[in-house]
């Protein structure tokens, strides 16, 4: 829920394609769709406030197109969906699958697409089916079979029961449509400088 709603998902490392096991799919967005009703919606100045309005009205303009693209497409709406300026309410969207807005773009806003794998091989290659690669979460009991399938991954991060984030003590940067380089920790402080080559043969 975090990962998903915070800075009313306005963050380039927050969670947008929610990959789910069928066994615990019914359930995950059963309780997901109950969290984010619980969510308090309004003026951002306000402590109590947990979704304000989004930065501009047309990325408010832009997540609704996809929400009712991705509707057309065949994919639930089972929650929200609703714009109103600047303002666009907490959506849910199920049965989402790869070829709709809400899969193939970046919902930039608080906008949960929920998908269904069969299993383990398809929820990687899932979520390797996309031209943005900036991080991936694995929520696992299983710790040793996630970092296994790290290299299943082409990602620039890759958290095992914890949501993607940057760390100043960790290099940070993407793969695909997400850049290139690194920032942060000593790979990103290597970024800015120009390597010199001094060969010498006697």
């Amino acid at each position: 829920l975090t990962a998903r709603m915070l800075n009313c998902g306005q963050s380039c490392i927050a969670a947008k394609r929610f990959i789910l096991m069928e066994g615990i799919y019914d359930e995950f967005v059963s309780k997901f769709t109950k969290a984010v009703k619980g969510l308090k919606s309004g003026n951002p100045l306000e402590h109590a406030t947990q979704v304000g309005p989004m930065a501009r009205k047309d990325l408010a303009d832009q997540l609704n197109r996809q929400v009712s693209v991705s509707v057309e497409q065949g994919a639930k709406l089972l929650l929200g969906g609703k714009q109103s300026g600047c303002y666009h309410e907490p959506t849910i969207l199920s049965d989402v699958t790869p070829g709709m807005a809400a899969f193939e773009e970046e919902t930039f806003g608080p906008l949960a697409a929920m998908i269904k794998a069969k299993d383990i091989d398809q929820a990687f290659a899932l979520s390797e089916q996309s031209k943005y690669g900036l991080g991936v979460t694995v929520c696992t009991a299983d710790i040793d079979k996630a970092v296994k399938f790290a290299d299943r991954v082409s990602d620039g991060a890759y958290f095992i029961n914890e949501l993607v984030k940057s760390d100043p003590r960790l290099p940070f940067g993407g793969t695909k449509n997400s850049g290139y380089g690194r920032e942060l920790a000593k790979d990103g402080m290597m970024e800015f400088i120009n390597r010199k080559t001094i060969y010498v043969k006697n």
